[in-house]
């Protein structure tokens, strides 16, 4: 059995998740593949407008507003780091609100072997992807 404390940090989690979620499907993602969050009042990319080059997390909230649309093959060309993220959190923020609302884990919890993994192997295709784009911007 989780502790209430437990049980509200995985409720948390969850509806956060959620909400990026919600925020992500209310916007309209941007043309040009990145820039979906400067609808949201945030400054352009310092490092884009700087170097003329995309950073490693451009286009990260414009593959979510593809992906909650369905578009998965877009999100991927936006950032593949970025859909990964999103399709991960589709997955996991119902996983954590029903666990804390049980009070005990659906299934298994993630031991942190795996969230370790999880989370290199995402580190990896955030910079092979960046790397990809590097290279063929030149």
């Amino acid at each position: 059995m989780l502790s209430r404390a437990q049980r509200a940090v995985l409720a948390a989690l969850g509806a956060g998740l959620l909400a990026l979620l919600a925020v992500a499907g209310r916007l309209e993602p941007d043309a040009r593949g990145f820039g979906t969050h400067e609808r949201l009042g945030l400054p352009p990319c310092t490092f884009q407008r700087l170097t003329g080059r995309r950073c490693p997390s451009c286009g990260m909230t414009t593959a979510w507003a593809h992906l909650v649309r369905g578009r998965i093959m877009a999100a991927f060309r936006d950032n593949a780091g970025g859909a990964l993220l999103g399709l991960a959190s589709l997955l996991v923020a119902p996983w954590l609100l029903i666990s804390g609302w049980r009070g005990r884990w659906l299934g298994r919890p993630i031991g942190p072997r795996l969230v370790f993994a999880a989370v290199w192997l995402w580190v990896a295709v955030i910079l092979i992807d960046w790397g990809v784009r590097f290279l063929l911007a030149t």
